[in-house]
């Protein structure tokens, strides 16, 4: 088939991979960025990559790495199965659940990939609305009252990209347990878990009728390693799910696999710098915000790495941030997620002071284009 173009993925490599590369990028989804170097000495030269041998790793992953996501997520190892990113995690659950006919329930704005992955594995696409004028809320009746008949998965993205927004814990229980009579499993989708900026919830990968997907490229800072997971704790479709990973891409890397468990026994030092930019940076982009609300409008994130402004009299944002790009801050264009008049702002990668950069020549290129 014709997949549409990634419309996302091309601005940020026509931009963050070019030569000079963009000087502060507020377009990425992810956190503050660490190094090789950085991350053997989280281990105080305690880690065993010269012993890896460079051969395959389990289908499901290492014990110990199993072991690891485990520790963090709060369930039994057992339920973890590794796969290459929260990508792949996706299209192994995608796939396993392809029939004539079926669908799958996603939000409304959504990662622009979810639409397109259950359309390559032959589902439809069902949506439920995230309205701004409500605050971007996750709500239970709304995913609920997008499904139907032919319904074989429900998904919610909590912390939600591109917005922030949540689904509370109680929410995400009555949700999965109102789609377990209708026999269909919720995904919950994890990759910002466990960044709040209020309560911090612990994972619903406890709770019964939920599939969680997640990865070391979000909350954790490491999207070089290429490491996610699916927690299940169904055995016999977990067994499907390791059939499917075996069949895709055989196993993950053991050098990054190894990496990836050192990263995750020393996870607190990731998650408290990860916590600390992106506090500061937010409390930064808030006062940003009330400075330009007379252009701009938005709802604050609750989690997550992410902001989706929007222009208050409806303009397309590809010009202006075609025009931010040509000074040196690159956002994301909200056509990328099928929202003209947004724009996605990532506000944890810079230190704080490059980030205030970024936001000076963000509002002087805003006046300037709001008058143009």
């Amino acid at each position: 088939m014709d997949m549409p173009p990634f419309l996302l993925d091309h601005w940020l490599a026509k931009y963050q991979f070019a030569s000079p590369p963009i000087a502060y990028d507020l377009a990425s989804s992810t956190g503050p960025k660490w190094t090789v170097r950085e991350l053997l000495s989280l281990a105080g030269g305690g880690s065993r990559l010269d012993d890896v041998t460079v051969s395959y790793a389990p289908p499901e992953g290492s014990r110990a790495l199993r072991e690891a996501i485990g520790a963090f997520l709060g369930v039994d190892p057992d339920w973890v199965v590794v796969t290459t990113g929260a990508s792949e995690a996706l299209s192994v659950l995608f796939c396993l659940a392809a029939r004539l006919g079926g669908n799958v329930v996603l939000p409304s704005p959504a990662f622009p990939a979810f639409e397109v992955m259950a359309t390559v594995w032959g589902l439809g696409a069902r949506h439920y609305s995230m309205a701004r004028e409500d605050n971007y809320r996750l709500s239970a009746a709304d995913v609920l009252g997008a499904t139907d008949g032919e319904t074989v998965l429900a998904l919610v993205n909590t912390p939600h990209n591109p917005t922030g927004a949540i689904m509370p814990p109680d929410e995400i229980g009555t949700l999965a347990a109102a789609l377990a009579e209708r026999s269909v499993p919720l995904i919950v989708d994890e990759v910002y878990h466990p960044l709040y900026f209020d309560a911090r919830p612990a994972s619903a990968a406890s709770v019964d009728n939920v599939l969680v997907i997640g990865d070391m490229s979000k909350a954790l800072s490491l999207a070089g390693l290429r490491m996610g997971w699916i927690v299940d704790a169904d055995p016999e479709r977990r067994k499907k799910i390791i059939d499917a990973r075996s069949y895709f891409t055989i196993s993950s890397s053991p050098v990054l696999e190894t990496l990836a468990t050192d990263a995750l026994l020393h996870r607190e030092a990731l998650l408290a710098k990860l916590q600390v930019v992106a506090e500061e940076n937010l409390a930064a982009l808030s006062a940003h915000m009330e400075r330009v609300a007379d252009i701009l409008a938005w709802v604050k994130p609750a989690g997550g790495t992410v902001a989706f402004p929007w222009f208050c009299d409806g303009p397309d944002s590809r010009p202006f941030c075609e025009a931010l790009a040509a000074r040196g801050v690159l956002v994301a264009p909200g056509d990328c997620f099928a929202m003209p008049d947004h724009m996605r702002v990532g506000f944890a990668v810079l230190k704080r002071d490059e980030f205030a950069e970024a936001l000076s020549i963000f509002e002087r290129t805003l006046r300037e284009h709001s008058r143009a």
